[in-house]
């Protein structure tokens, strides 16, 4: 497949990524280069507060008036925190990129951050917390990070009731007058649109100011915890393991590892947990690779008195896989990723998202050598990464029924 992509660097420090695509729809998207995890354990969940209110109004435009503009024009509205990137983006018929632009400029240059909705979007912030811890599934993907590492990593990218009741808005105020400065964001663009005149936009509507985004130390651990709770019929666990971080070429070992475990109808424990034993509905796996922490999960939905047995199971095949893996295999595990990495792009949502993050993780242009890196993955150092996999080397967490 031939892309035709370009990135470059302005001299007032914003990245700019584009994919040129022939089709009538661009998405566009400003990002920060900041999240959770630079976030201190008595801030936590503040960026994510931040993202709420920047769609909450500019001295121009009300939180109706920033929604109406892009869906009146056909357009779709949203953003999202993560632990290392913050996006506010927007997905429009090209004809309106423009319209795009300056709504999306306006509202990470200009927010009001007003007292009255930062006291409304606060109840909202709330309302999310509960929300993660009352849902078994989602809350057990919050616990199995908090047992891999210690410090910021281990509360919610939302923060706590008790964070978010001590966040005010001269906090939250200052937080962004550090952070949002042009060197720390990016624009990307995927679609029908010029890149000569995004690069015009970028440098006249953004000064060239300089921000630092502060860096939080924590360290790698393992834990097993389980959790009771009424209510629930279902025990859901999930099993983690550390991997090697986005800047490492091993990662694409631990994408490989995690497709064949449990990616898929196909994958061996999806087979051996679901297929030959029925022990559960639900086995999925997927990779967590960032710049700064990288894990893999298996999760798995299953009966109380199962767990120990599927956590044995995993272990086994992990063994199983690093005495016995084939080059066949490997091999249909190779076109399986190449494949949905290509499928993944047909979306120009889902593309200025792929290209977001890789630049989070380094540099955007490496998503692109994604087939040649996972071909030259070699099938001892898949061995080699599973056969590390095994007693007090993973994390696990499983939320049962009481």
């Amino acid at each position: 497949m031939k892309f035709y992509f370009q990135r470059k660097v302005l001299k007032n420090g914003m990245t700019i990524l584009f994919e040129k695509r022939d089709l009538p729809i661009v998405s566009v998207a400003f990002a920060v280069r900041n999240g959770g995890i630079n976030e201190s354990e008595k801030e936590k969940g503040i960026s994510h507060f931040i993202e709420h209110m920047l769609y909450k109004g500019t001295p121009t435009r009300n939180t109706k008036k920033i929604a109406q503009e892009i869906e009146w024009n056909g357009g779709e509205l949203n953003g999202f925190t993560s632990e290392e990137v913050v996006a506010y983006w927007c997905k429009m018929p090209s004809t309106k990129l423009n319209i795009a632009l300056d709504v999306l400029s306006d509202m990470i240059k200009n927010p009001l951050f007003d007292k009255k909705e930062l006291e409304k979007e606060r109840k909202v912030i709330f309302e999310e917390i509960k929300m993660y811890h009352d849902n078994p599934k989602l809350h057990v993907f919050d616990e199995i990070q908090k047992s891999l590492y210690t410090g910021t990593m281990k509360i919610n990218l939302a923060g706590t009731l008790e964070t978010m009741n001590s966040v005010d808005r001269k906090k939250i105020k200052k937080k962004f007058e550090e952070i949002y400065k042009t060197n720390n964001l990016i624009l990307c663009v995927v679609g029908n649109a010029n890149f000569e005149k995004l690069v015009k936009f970028a440098e006249k509507n953004f000064s060239g100011e300089k921000g630092k985004v502060p860096k939080q130390e924590f360290e790698l651990m393992n834990e097993e915890k389980i959790e009771k709770r009424k209510g629930i019929e279902q025990a859901n666990l999930v099993f983690a393991y550390h991997t090697p971080l986005a800047n490492d070429k091993r990662n694409y070992v631990a994408r490989i590892l995690s497709c064949l475990m449990a990616e898929g109808m196909a994958s061996r424990l999806f087979n051996e947990i679901r297929e030959k034993r029925n022990l559960a509905y639900a086995v999925k796996g997927s990779s967590n690779i960032n710049k700064n922490f990288s894990y893999n999960f298996i999760y798995v939905g299953t009966m109380k008195e199962n767990i120990e047995k599927v956590k044995k199971l995993i272990l086994k095949e992990f063994k199983k896989v690093a005495e016995s893996l084939s080059e066949s295999e490997l091999n249909q595990v190779k076109e399986q990723l190449i494949g949905n990495h290509q499928i993944s792009m047909e979306d120009s949502q889902t593309q200025m998202i792929n290209l977001l993050l890789h630049e989070i993780n380094g540099d955007a242009r490496e998503f692109y050598e994604f087939e040649k890196n996972i071909k030259g993955v070699k099938l001892k150092d898949v061995k080699e990464m599973s056969s590390g996999v095994k007693e007090k080397n993973y994390s696990f967490f499983a939320l049962v029924p009481e």
